[in-house]
């Protein structure tokens, strides 16, 4: 069931990370499967371009990740998983009473590697601001990574931190919007249109890069530092990686089942 290995092909690494995503979701029944298979090659590509690991989940200097696409907290606890920062132990006991894993991404001590506690949307941003404005003023090299849905767009404080991290230009802060095109309760296109998207980032002073939200290259790319706050817009597939539930609504509330499973056999 279970991978912690770094080794051999990012394609591989990802296709094990959804293997133990589905597995989490069966075995707890958790929601919000296709929430979290859409944005595996993200989070992936973001540990990989930063200097956080096993190693360096102490330091104070080190690069920072913050998922504000809380809900998706499968991702993120499997792609820590691979990366040797979350043990075994944790991973079979998702959402079980006394867990260090919670549904909505969960600060814990044990797991030193998650810096914010997350699913309130439209807060993530505005904490990663934050923490890409202390960075500079301690003079610390570290960057920061935020992972937004597209859905939580629709909120004023993503707007509102945005309009910030521009003014301030903090070329530390990098973000990347997991533009799957539905939310909770339909497309994004019907529930309230987010187009003109990459011009509404470019007139608050950030610049604005998109790619394919499953080609790791193209995201490693794409997060290279440039002289102002980044946006990246990865287009992506809700539910990636089991074609019975790819681009469905409904992929945003049911668990894996045992058809499912079928698909890493």
């Amino acid at each position: 069931m279970l991978y912690r290995n770094q080794s051999g092909s990012t394609e591989s690494r990802c296709r094990k990370i959804r293997h133990t995503i589905v597995e989490m979701s069966y075995a707890a029944k958790s929601a919000h499967l296709g929430s979290s298979l859409s944005c595996v090659e993200i989070l992936d590509a973001m540990v990989a371009t930063s200097n956080l690991r096993p190693d360096t989940v102490h330091s104070p200097t080190r690069d920072r990740i913050v998922v504000s696409k809380g809900h998706a907290a499968m991702a993120y606890y499997a792609v820590l998983h691979a990366w040797g920062m979350i043990e075994d132990r944790h991973i079979e006991v998702y959402l079980s009473n006394g867990t260090s894993l919670w549904g909505h991404v969960t600060r814990t001590g044990d797991v030193p590697a998650i810096d914010f506690s997350t699913g309130s949307l439209g807060h993530g941003l505005g904490y990663a601001t934050g923490l890409a404005l202390g960075q500079r003023l301690r003079r610390h090299s570290g960057r920061v990574f935020c992972l937004l849905s597209d859905g939580e767009c629709d909120e004023g404080s993503v707007w509102e931190a945005a309009l910030f991290a521009g003014h301030h230009k903090l070329s530390n802060l990098t973000a990347v919007v997991d533009y799957n095109k539905i939310q909770s309760i339909g497309t994004t296109a019907e529930v309230l249109d987010l187009e003109p998207f990459g011009a509404k980032w470019s007139s608050f002073r950030w610049d604005v890069k998109g790619c394919d939200g499953h080609d790791s290259d193209a995201l490693t790319s794409s997060l290279m530092v440039t002289d102002a706050p980044k946006i990246v817009l990865a287009d992506t597939v809700k539910g990636k990686g089991i074609a019975r539930i790819e681009n469905t609504v409904a992929s945003h509330y049911r668990p894996a089942t045992g058809d499912d499973r079928k698909e890493f056999e």
